[in-house]
């Protein structure tokens, strides 16, 4: 018993004298971020998208599961690629049966349009830790150039996998219109406010 109780003591000085030296390992400093190629966490990035219900509400829903490369150097910013997929059949609601309507032909066409894209174009910076990602956006077999303000988060070693990471957040509005997604415009806004959080792992 006494023992058991050495080794439950002796692990709590470890984690409190290991802590301050994993904080430590991690930076809010965009400019302190490892230049390299990222793939997305797919466990932990998701785009949460917003619409008007009729002007009662404002229901959300997101998309799970997203892939993504990117090519990051804080010294020469203009030079980033991101590449992004999203499965659109991963839809979701917590209303099984608006997850079904919403992958119908009145709205995503899951069928037809099975993943919905995003390619950069160029990055620029509007601050110390902010930059307006513009890129393409494929949607429901639509092209259009979006936007996004993008926040950088933190990188440095995860506590949890021990790898490289570095994560972000983005807002964007787009008008689903401009995609053919028409159904029920203007009663169910046609602006649709996305928001992106996003980790990185370091690839190389």
């Amino acid at each position: 018993m006494r023992k058991s109780i050495a080794y439950v003591v002796c692990g709590l000085a470890a984690a409190l004298l290991l802590a301050p030296a994993a904080m430590a390992q991690t930076t809010k400093v965009a400019a302190e971020v490892k230049a390299g190629a990222f793939v997305a966490d797919t466990n932990h990035s998701k785009v949460t998208w917003s619409v008007s219900h009729f002007g009662f509400s404002t229901y959300v829903g997101q998309f799970a599961g997203v892939t993504a490369a990117l090519k990051l150097d804080p010294a020469n910013l203009a030079a980033t690629t991101l590449d992004a997929t999203i499965q659109t059949a991963a839809v979701g609601t917590l209303n099984a049966a608006l997850d079904t309507h919403l992958k119908s032909a009145d709205f995503l066409d899951v069928a037809k349009f099975p993943t919905a894209t995003f390619k950069a174009t160029s990055v620029k910076s509007t601050g110390a830790s902010t930059a307006d990602i513009t890129g393409d956006l494929t949607l429901h077999g639509v092209t259009k150039p979006v936007v996004l303000q993008a926040t950088f988060n933190q990188a440095g070693v995860s506590p949890v996998d021990k790898k490289y990471s570095v994560g972000f957040s983005a807002k964007a509005v787009v008008k689903r219109s401009d995609f053919g997604i028409k159904t029920y415009v203007p009663a169910i806004s046609d602006d649709v406010t996305l928001q992106i959080d996003a980790e990185f792992k370091a690839a190389y």
